[in-house]
């Protein structure tokens, strides 16, 4: 007997179904990262996300459209900002069941046209269709690019690699940040152009607690936290900051010379050191967000 989705989780359940994935020459990197990196000509290479926001998940009923609409974009936004790389093409799927109002989805398509305009992406076509039960759902694949060959991934970093994040954690749905965030991509642009390259990055979307352990996994290592460290946004704890996910910051690992040059930048207050990447143990954290689990 088949078990069920809630008993294996997410990271089982992508194992089984990514096994014998076709590709074909120009996928550079395939499932297990923030994007996927398709080559595209000598100058760069291509970056391809997709991301859903459901309704009761990612944000409620009573949501203003617009806010619904600039986070389902800015999400995938954030997954290319953690590749160093640039958003350029959009494609949106609307579902949504046909006795809402026409003005929530004018409301959704406001929010992501004024996201859109700011990082200078087209909103190249989609689908709509109607659900046949009440609920309201919305799917952005987006392309960007990124100089060939300099992705960042999650899988570069080495024991001694020092971790940092961006911004503060915890307290993302109680504050509504997660409706408002901004994605990091000036940051991360500005950081490869300094010479401040990370070894491993991705973006902390499901809490620090899940995230983590993915970004050692993918580099072969294990990890050290100093929870004293922690950014913590105001009014939250560190088990919060660890747990509580849909922060949308950055979460990289420096070898010990780009530390020590980002130290002495004008990014070293943008960017909290919090522990390193290990060849040992791991530390046990609470978990973040999982996908499928009861």
């Amino acid at each position: 007997m088949s078990p069920l989705l809630s008993e294996l989780g997410e990271n089982a359940i992508l194992r089984r179904i990514l096994h014998h994935i076709p590709v074909n020459d120009s996928l550079i990197i395939g499932p297990g990262d923030d994007c996927a990196v398709v080559a595209r000509n000598d100058e760069w290479d291509t970056l391809l996300k997709t991301d859903v926001v459901v309704e009761n998940l990612h944000f409620t009923p009573d949501t203003r459209p617009e806010r619904i609409g600039r986070k389902a974009l800015a999400r995938a936004v954030s997954d290319i900002a953690a590749m160093g790389g640039i958003p350029e093409h959009a494609l949106v799927t609307v579902l949504c069941h046909p006795t809402r109002p026409v003005e929530l989805l004018e409301g959704i398509y406001r929010g992501m046209n004024a996201l859109a305009a700011q990082f200078g992406i087209s909103l190249a076509g989609g689908e709509t269709s109607g659900l046949p039960c009440d609920g309201l759902v919305i799917n952005v694949a987006l392309s960007g690019k990124v100089e060939r060959g300099q992705a960042v991934l999650r899988s570069g970093g080495a024991p001694g690699d020092l971790l940092f994040v961006s911004g503060v954690l915890g307290g993302s749905f109680p504050t509504e940040w997660h409706l408002d965030f901004e994605p990091r991509v000036e940051l991360a642009r500005e950081l490869l152009k300094a010479g401040i390259r990370p070894s491993a990055m991705m973006d902390l979307s499901d809490g620090l607690g899940s995230d983590l352990p993915r970004l050692a996994a993918a580099s072969g290592c294990g990890f050290e936290i100093d929870e004293a460290a922690l950014p913590c946004r105001p009014g939250f704890s560190i088990q919060d900051a660890v747990s509580h996910g849909e922060d949308y910051e950055l979460l990289l690992a420096l070898p010990p010379a780009a530390a020590e040059k980002l130290a002495n930048s004008t990014f070293a207050t943008t960017l909290r050191n919090i522990g390193r990447l290990t060849s040992g143990k791991t530390e046990n954290l609470r978990s973040g967000w999982q996908h499928f689990c009861s």
